[in-house]
């Protein structure tokens, strides 16, 4: 399955969009410079009091379908 790496620097004053309602998605440039239009949702295990912060792995199918997202160690 392809998959993307994404680099997320998301300080918690940028997230407050997400939670006021104004915004339902991000936008993130993966490692190899693809743009991606992220659900929010997929975030919130991730998110601390400073926001998300790490390097991801995002699985996806074929046909673009977000499988998942995993935090990078």
């Amino acid at each position: 399955m392809p998959n993307l790496v994404l680099d997320i620097a998301l300080p918690a004053e940028r997230l407050l969009a997400v939670y006021q309602g104004h915004a339902n998605r991000i936008l993130i440039r993966s490692r190899d410079g693809r743009r991606v239009s992220l659900p929010a949702h997929h975030l919130r295990p991730f998110v601390t009091r400073e926001g998300v912060f790490g390097s991801f792995e995002m699985e996806f199918a074929e046909h673009g379908q977000l499988i998942g997202l995993r935090r990078l160690r």
